[in-house]
């Protein structure tokens, strides 16, 4: 099984991404960490990604999606914030991939986001996050205005794990 915790920066998908690791076993992967250096400094100054510059990103996790699959799936948090960068990222059908939407509002994300240090992605491309976000249909949506301990324990309520 591969969960892949989606949306926009900020939304709380690498610490929802460790804690569900640890409550179920599986490793995480943070998809930040699988950006070529030429993305991230594109961020870095502002300037947001189209999708020819994460084309590569998105085979990159593809790839790894697949070679965590054969060692028993894993937890990836990736924006995957178009279908059809999901439709790359989930390329083998036949693999049991879960996307779970972490959904906040613009207000709650912009105040978390000027909390964080240390990251790449600045606050003012988060407006174009939300301009290219198109909701899954299907999938877990889970809403963040809760405590990271109930969002896991949501996701963990709303997924089948095998025995």
């Amino acid at each position: 099984m591969t969960i892949i915790l989606m949306g926009v920066s900020g939304c709380g998908k690498t610490i929802i991404g460790q804690m569900l690791s640890k409550q179920l076993g599986l490793p995480f992967f943070d998809g930040d960490r699988f950006h070529p250096a030429s993305n991230v400094n594109k961020m870095r100054s502002g300037i947001p990604l189209n999708d020819h510059d994460r084309e590569p990103w998105l085979q990159t996790l593809s790839n790894h999606i697949s070679e965590q699959e054969e060692r028993g799936g894993s937890i990836l948090a990736c924006s995957a914030l178009k279908r059809s960068y999901r439709d790359i990222l989930d390329k083998k059908k036949e693999t049991k991939v879960i996307f779970v939407h972490l959904k906040g509002s613009a207000e709650l994300i912009s105040r978390r986001m000027s909390k964080r240090n240390g990251h790449f992605m600045p606050l003012k491309l988060l407006t174009t996050q939300f301009e290219a976000l198109e909701e899954p249909r299907g999938g877990i949506t889970i809403s963040i205005d809760q405590s990271p301990q109930s969002v896991v324990e949501e996701i963990v309520s709303k997924i089948r794990v095998p025995k």
